[in-house]
């Protein structure tokens, strides 16, 4: 990861430097790019028991990357997948997710072991708090709805007038249609 290989890695002097972090509070997204970001080596395999050593794994890459870039780089991480998966990942995209992630490999690696960890033995569940973030559509690069979305398709080839607006899962993975203001006058 970019932020990895080129930041310093800063060691607090004392023990109460170090930021408190709790995996509950990253959604498995962020536990995949912590994991992505740490010392997990590239040939990791579960192994039961290793529970702890995976929580460290994740505790360590959120601190190497800190929680905004952490929250930041899982947000586009999650995005593009879903942009990529509906064949709408334009090269800008896909460029951009090649440089933030070069190894996918490692990070296909972090996303089946970040699973483990809300699975399994002693299951470590998501917040509240982690749960929203993870609703928080980021995407690098330019896309085809233009920030706006909405893209507009064709469906019929027939008859190229036939268009109808697809919501785009980067900028608009709900679906959500946009509604009129209501004010309400006493």
């Amino acid at each position: 990861m970019p932020a990895t290989l080129v930041a310093p890695r800063i060691t607090p002097d004392t023990p109460d430097a170090v930021p408190s972090i709790s995996v509950k509070e990253l959604w498995s997204g962020e536990r995949k790019v912590a994991l992505y970001a740490s010392d997990m080596p590239g040939n990791y395999r579960y192994r039961r028991g290793d529970k702890p050593q995976l929580l460290a794994w994740i505790i360590q890459g959120a601190i190497r990357l800190g929680l905004e870039e952490l929250s930041r780089s899982a947000a586009y991480a999650h995005s593009y997948r879903l942009l990529s998966l509906s064949n709408l990942a334009t090269g800008e995209q896909i460029r951009a997710h090649r440089l933030r992630f070069p190894n996918s490999r490692r990070l296909n690696r972090a996303e089946s072991i970040a699973h483990l960890v809300a699975l399994g033995q002693d299951p470590v569940s998501y917040s509240a708090a982690a749960v929203a973030r993870s609703r928080r559509p980021l995407v690098e690069g330019a896309c085809h709805c233009g920030s706006t979305g909405w893209t507009e398709v064709c469906f019929d080839p027939y008859d190229p007038t036939a268009i109808a607006s697809q919501s785009c899962p980067g900028h608009n993975p709900t679906g959500h249609l946009p509604g009129p203001s209501v004010s309400v006058i006493a």
